[in-house]
């Protein structure tokens, strides 16, 4: 019996999964080290400090870090800039690593897909409570499912419980 492995970038984000803001006016190091490997012309802008939100950020550090071509995405730090990038997958074939774009007021975020319940999403992302964590999103709040072009899905859905698991409404 054969497994299917998750992509290269979800592994990779489970790795710093726990890390944080720094408290303050301080900045954490990693995370303004992820802006500086990917630099201004694929975040869209000069990212110094880390109460920028910077889910968008996470997704390409963790896409880039995967060996995935970020070259087609404008702004990569705004979240809804994601809605266009790769290609579109369609919630039945879902899989671990996809990127979900949800919308909330005043902006957007994104964030890998890791499974679902019957109505919400959980996903792996960064700037989810300040830090990289698990979060449950509403799946009517979802806007775009997206996985990078040229790269074969693996796995389908993953139906989970919602116990445990916080909801988030506002990831700003």
């Amino acid at each position: 019996m054969t497994t299917v492995s998750e992509p290269a970038w979800l592994s990779h984000a489970r790795m710093l999964f726990g890390t944080r803001e720094a408290a303050g006016a301080a900045n954490n190091a990693s995370i303004l080290g992820w802006a500086k490997l990917l630099g201004a012309k694929v975040l869209g802008m000069a990212y110094n400090a880390d109460s920028v939100p910077w889910c968008g950020l996470f997704v390409a550090n963790c896409l880039r870090a995967a060996g995935i071509d970020l070259s087609a995405i404008k702004v990569a730090v705004r979240a809804k800039a994601w809605e266009e990038w790769g290609s579109n997958l369609r919630a039945e074939y879902l899989a671990p690593g996809a990127i979900l774009v949800f919308d909330r007021a005043g902006g957007g975020h994104v964030a890998f897909y890791v499974g679902e319940d019957r109505t919400h999403y959980h996903v792996l992302g960064g700037n989810q409570g300040d830090r990289v964590s698990v979060m449950r999103l509403e799946k009517s709040r979802c806007i775009a499912r997206r996985w990078p072009k040229g790269v074969a899905v693996l796995g389908k859905p993953v139906h989970v419980g919602a116990s445990g698991v916080p909801v988030s409404s506002n990831e700003a």
